[in-house]
């Protein structure tokens, strides 16, 4: 034993092993932990204990003991929030949310309770200018590395000169279909209207997203995907009036329906896609020859937040390399960092799904920061589902 341990040790070195291992067990708090032990002793001791805490950090500053997530359907590898919680004592409660507008209303409407949320790359920029999120302090999340992302998917996390949100990864907006069930070919977004009100009656879902819902039906009648333009919209809503008794369900969260066989066709994200299809092979995946979208998603800290430390040290545990790429396996969605692109197995970067051609990338648009606000929009989307 040190000669500084002996005479700076608040309590012996038997009653900081028993506990040591009381938190260990989970018999105590990490607060209680520092306060018997003392916080420059119980820094210097859990520095030393891999698996106990990602990084010295973590000892610095109170965590408490639960913190909350907002985020997407079928998004994460439980198994993660598992090991951050082993790490730092620290339960991470998820709220799941099916639209941007959805989570920008609640924002909005204040008293969320999220610790950091997942945004989409189009809507970080009115987050900033609402002032509902806080820009990243980058020295607490030491695991991220700017130099190695792909700046085609990461720029939006970047706001007037300043950082306000950190990437998740990226992917695309396609079509996933039963093959047993669907003969009839589906290439594009006008295959799939189509089919849904033909083969797949009674059968075919779309998300309960305006974005998604009324920018695919933009794109199959050959309009953009942003489009706010109103006779283009107009055009879209009749068609998507015109399918809706056709339809299985307006659902952002398809995979059970898909998995039952009781949905054959649905919008469907990357993630999803190869989730399905890794699952159930004659689940296929494919991107619309007409168009369509390509997104990234992104980890915000809102302003509101109520366990910013949580929060952090969540995103720093989740920009880890180490810990990233556990993620991409389970999720299905390509990363934007180099350094976790080099230890994803070969199944996976070979997979067409996950990562496609280019040629397959260039009719697809990433979404306009006007969708997420639009009136127009918003107002189609409301008839739509009321119809």
């Amino acid at each position: 034993m040190s000669k500084w341990f002996r005479e700076n040790a608040p309590i012996s070195a038997r009653d900081l092993t028993e506990e040591f291992m009381r938190l260990k067990r989970g018999s105590v708090t990490r607060r209680h932990f520092l306060g018997v032990t003392g916080l420059g002793l119980a820094a210097a001791v859990l520095a030393r204990q891999p698996g106990l805490f990602n990084s010295a950090a973590y000892a610095q500053e109170d965590l408490g003991s639960t913190m909350s997530l907002a985020t997407w359907p079928n998004y994460h590898d439980p198994a993660t929030f598992e090991a951050f919680t082993a790490a730092t004592g620290v339960a991470v409660e998820v709220n799941v949310f099916g639209s941007n507008e959805e989570m920008l209303a609640k924002l909005q409407a204040g008293g969320t309770g999220w610790d950091l949320f997942v945004p989409t790359n189009y809507t970080i920029s009115t987050y900033v200018s609402l002032g509902l999120i806080d820009p990243i302090d980058l020295t607490k999340v030491p695991n991220f590395d700017p130099k190695t992302q792909n700046t085609r998917f990461t720029n939006e996390g970047t706001v007037d000169g300043k950082v306000f949100a950190l990437p998740k990864n990226w992917g695309t907006t396609g079509i996933a279909f039963n093959s047993d069930k669907v003969k009839s070919p589906v290439t594009s977004w006008k295959d799939f209207f189509e089919v849904a009100m033909t083969e797949a009656d009674g059968r075919a879902m779309v998300h309960d997203y305006q974005l998604t819902t009324i920018g695919n039906a933009l794109v199959s009648l050959g309009f953009s995907f942003n489009s706010v333009k109103p006779e283009e919209l107009a055009k879209a809503e009749e068609l998507l009036i015109k399918v809706k008794p056709h339809l299985y369900a307006i659902n952002s969260d398809y995979q059970p329906s898909m998995r039952a066989s009781d949905a054959w066709m649905t919008m469907c994200w990357t993630n999803d896609g190869a989730q399905l299809n890794r699952d159930i092979p004659e689940i296929q995946f494919v991107l619309g020859t007409d168009g369509g979208e390509i997104w990234s998603d992104f980890y915000a800290v809102p302003t509101s937040a109520a366990n910013k430390p949580a929060g952090y040290a969540l995103l720093n545990f989740l920009m880890d390399p180490q810990n990233a790429v556990k993620e991409h396996v389970a999720n299905g969605a390509p990363t934007t960092d180099s350094r976790v692109l080099s230890l994803l197995p070969a199944e996976i970067t070979g997979n067409k799904i996950v990562y496609p051609d280019e040629a397959s990338l260039t009719p697809l648009e990433f979404g306009a920061a006007v969708t997420l606000t639009d009136p127009a929009r918003a107002e189609l989307m409301a008839r739509f589902k009321s119809a």
